[in-house]
């Protein structure tokens, strides 16, 4: 007898999935192949893009939070005897971080348990925390590279990418207009030293620190060129950091290994030696993406870097900030008769507080 309302619930996994007697495979076999790559693939993820990219903070006090920035406000004066110097203040800046919540549910059958060889609940959970691994990397890339994405809601009111052109504001659409663009970004054009992000820096002209931190990339083709990066060292040390890492795709780095510059300056700065020194420098590439140096900066790799886009930063002062309202949660769920559930939640928020220490290089057709 069939269960009633299974056919409108099809994220339930039922014995009506097919198996491995069915010509195209089936969802039965996939769901061995499937268990067995998340009992591999779930021990070695260890959620790189926020360790390298984002602060993590925790609150006890309701849901957004706002972070208070002090700004370079006061300054020596020379004083005659007798005399004081006049009083001066701290000046803030604050950004809202905001908060969402995520997640799913995972529903099996009772009669899928008991007629499967394996321990279907534990399979479904498996891939369910496989997947709030995605979608937490895939969150912290979007926000990072300033992508559109209407579920993650990044980019300009989740509609618009930032580009080169993106102004920084203040006024609407711009990258300042949180209202519309809630997980901030890097420096964008047309902003004025003295006012809102930006501020002056040691002896570095006005231009230089009002330029964007989004540049049209030198290739139109998802080529990394060396004048992008040479660029983006001064971009980011004209405000006072060092640029030390770069992170591109696949695409990119085989544009990379295309250089001969790329060999030579890698020689340059390891001394002619292995790039990579270790017993097993594969392993080193597939666990953490890094294949390299170039002038210096860490070379990192990685599939979730779009083709059109790659980023240099200063990995020692994360440029975003993960505020942790309420960490991964499982619940028991009751779906109901005849099946077996679980919920997964969690609440955050994302946002690049620290606009200086990175520049996004972009492919414009």
């Amino acid at each position: 007898m069939a269960i009633t309302g299974v056919t409108e619930q099809p994220g339930l996994l039922t014995t009506v999935n097919e198996g491995s007697y069915n010509a195209t495979g089936g969802t039965g076999e996939r769901v061995l192949v499937d268990y067995k790559d998340a009992l591999i693939d779930y021990k070695v993820t260890n959620l790189a893009a926020l360790q390298m990219f984002a602060e993590p903070m925790t609150t006890d006090t309701g849901g957004d939070i706002d972070i208070t920035f002090a700004l370079p406000s006061m300054a020596m004066e020379e004083i005659d005897e007798g005399s004081t110097p006049k009083y001066q203040h701290t000046k803030m800046r604050s950004e809202r971080v905001s908060v969402n919540e995520w997640g799913l549910a995972v529903g099996v059958t009772r009669r899928m348990i008991e007629d499967s060889r394996f321990n279907e609940v534990e399979l479904a959970l498996n891939e369910a925390r496989r997947s709030v691994d995605r979608h937490m990397t895939n969150h912290v890339v979007n926000a990072l590279f300033g992508l559109t994405n209407a579920t993650l809601g990044t980019g300009i009111s989740g509609t618009t990418s930032i580009t080169a052109t993106t102004g920084e504001g203040p006024g609407t659409g711009t990258i300042t207009d949180f209202s519309a663009n809630k997980y901030g970004g890097f420096i964008g054009s047309g902003g004025s030293v003295g006012t809102g992000r930006l501020y002056a820096y040691a002896n570095q002209d006005d231009s230089t620190l009002e330029a964007s931190h989004y540049v049209a990339a030198a290739s139109t083709s998802g080529i990394v060129s060396l004048s992008d990066i040479t660029n983006a060292i001064e971009l980011i040390g004209a405000h006072g950091y060092n640029a030390d890492t770069i992170v591109i795709s696949p695409a990119h780095y085989k544009s990379l290994l295309d250089l001969a510059d790329f060999t030579a300056a890698v020689s340059a700065v390891t001394g002619g030696q292995h790039v990579i020194e270790e017993t097993d420098p594969f392993r080193t590439t597939m666990g953490t993406g890094f294949v390299g140096s170039l002038f210096g900066l860490k070379i990192f790799t990685n599939a979730w870097i779009p083709e059109s886009r790659f980023g240099i930063f200063d990995t020692s002062v994360k440029p975003m900030t993960y505020l942790e309202r309420r960490p991964l949660t499982v619940e028991e769920a009751n779906p109901g008769f005849g099946i077996v559930g679980s919920y997964l939640s969690m609440r955050y928020g994302l946002k690049i507080i620290r606009p200086e220490v990175g520049v996004i290089c972009i492919a414009i057709a």
